[in-house]
C-alpha cells in the first residue's frame, strides 16, 4: 500500500524538502513490476527512486514516486568468468564490497559511486579509468507498453560516456529490475588516474585499489549526511584534441584526459575551479570549497537555488572557455524530470 503525501527529504542526498502525492515501498521485483505497471497504466505521473543521489527536486511531485528496493545476489562462474546477476534495488557500493568479499576482482575502481544497481546503467557510471559497461553483461528491464520483462545484452545498451539506450529511446518506457555483470577472473588492474599510477600492476590487489579510491573520494567528495549533494553535479565535456590544445596555450594549466587520437575529456571541475567559483554561492546552495564539481546544500537550500547556481556555472564556463557544461543529476518538477534550462 502506498503512503500518502510523503515527504521526500530522507529519499534525495541534496536532503531538499519537498513532498510527493504517493510514496510506493516496492521489496521485490514482483511489486516494482506490479507498482509501475499500474501507474503507467493509470496514465498519472510517477517516477522510481533508487539512492535518491542523482535528483534535484524543485517542486513537490504530483505523481506518485517507486521506491526501488529489490535485494539480491547471485554468483555463478566458468572457467573464464564470474557472473552476477544483481536486482536492481541493491546498494551499488555495498555490491563492489560484497565482489571483494566473493574474491571476484574488476569492480573496486567504481567504489563509493552513490546509488543503486538498477540506476547504474542508465548513466553508464564510471570513475578512475573503468565505466560499467566494461563489467556489464545484460541488462533486465520491464517493457511498461508490453508489460514483459526484457533482457538486453550490454553491446545492444548503447552504452557511451554517461549515456545509454535508457536515457534515449527506452527513456520513458523501461524500469531496470536487475543487472548481469561478467567479470574476468584473471585481473588486470586499472591504474591510469592519479594515485593510483604508484601502484606497481605486477603486485598491487584489488583491495588497494579499493582502499585507495575510498580514501580518495572521501577526501574530495563531502558526506551526503552531512552535507546534502548529489556528487559530481556536472559531466566532463568532451572536444576535439585540436580545441584543447588551443585551450591549453590559452590556460596552460587545463586538465584534460584522452580519449583516443581525435578526443579530449576535459576536467570540469577545473574549468569551474579555475574561474575562481568554489564558495560561490546561491541562496542556501554553494559550490563546495574543496571540490568544485561539487554543488551542496549549505542546510537550506531550495531545488531553484541549486538550478540557478548550477545555470551561473554553466553560463560562466560558456562565456570564458566556449564550453557548454551538461549537467548529471535529473532536474524534478511537479510533474517529473524536466530540462535544467527550462526550470
Amino acid at each position: 500500500m502506498p503512503v500518502l503525501e510523503q515527504s521526500l527529504k530522507p529519499f534525495n542526498t541534496f536532503q531538499i524538502e519537498h513532498s510527493c502525492a504517493q510514496l510506493f515501498h516496492a521489496k521485490n521485483k514482483e511489486e516494482l513490476t506490479q507498482y509501475c505497471l499500474a501507474l503507467y497504466r493509470s496514465d498519472k505521473p510517477f517516477m522510481l527512486l533508487g539512492g535518491g543521489s542523482n535528483i534535484v527536486l524543485t517542486e513537490d511531485f504530483q505523481g506518485a514516486v517507486v521506491r526501488v528496493e529489490s535485494k539480491g545476489v547471485l554468483k555463478s562462474e566458468d572457467d573464464n568468468f564470474y557472473y552476477l546477476d544483481v536486482q536492481a534495488g541493491e546498494n551499488w557500493h555495498e555490491l563492489v564490497e560484497t565482489s571483494l568479499l566473493m574474491s571476484i576482482q574488476g569492480l573496486e575502481n567504481l567504489a563509493l559511486i552513490p546509488g543503486t544497481v538498477g540506476a547504474s546503467p542508465i548513466q553508464n557510471i564510471g570513475a578512475y579509468g573503468v565505466e560499467l559497461k566494461d563489467v556489464c553483461d545484460w541488462v533486465e528491464y520491464l517493457d511498461l507498453t508490453s508489460g514483459e520483462l526484457i533482457r538486453l545484452k550490454a553491446a545492444d545498451c548503447d552504452f557511451s560516456y554517461r549515456e545509454s539506450i535508457f536515457k534515449k529511446a527506452l527513456k520513458t518506457k523501461a524500469v531496470i529490475t536487475a543487472v548481469g555483470f561478467k567479470i574476468r577472473k584473471v585481473w588486470q588492474p586499472v591504474l591510469t588516474y592519479g594515485p593510483l599510477k604508484a601502484f606497481d600492476k605486477e603486485t598491487v590487489t584489488a583491495k588497494q585499489v579499493f582502499d585507495c579510491i575510498c580514501s580518495l573520494r572521501n577526501e574530495k567528495l563531502p558526506d551526503p549526511a552531512v552535507l546534502g549533494n548529489a556528487g559530481s553535479f556536472f559531466k566532463n565535456p568532451v572536444i576535439s584534441k585540436a580545441r584543447f590544445m588551443r585551450l591549453k596555450e590559452e590556460f596552460n594549466h587545463a586538465v584534460g584526459f584522452t580519449i583516443n587520437d581525435e578526443q579530449v575529456k576535459v576536467a570540469a571541475g577545473w574549468l569551474i575551479d579555475n574561474l575562481g567559483l568554489k564558495g560561490y554561492t546561491v541562496g542556501g546552495a554553494s559550490v563546495h570549497e574543496d571540490q568544485a564539481l561539487v554543488l551542496v546544500n549549505l542546510g537550506k537550500a531550495t531545488g531553484s537555488d541549486v538550478v540557478q547556481l548550477a545555470k551561473n556555472i554553466i553560463n560562466s564556463v560558456k562565456h570564458v572557455y566556449d564550453i557548454t557544461l551538461e549537467v548529471e543529476p535529473r532536474i524534478i518538477g511537479a510533474n517529473g524530470e524536466k530540462e535544467l534550462v527550462n526550470d
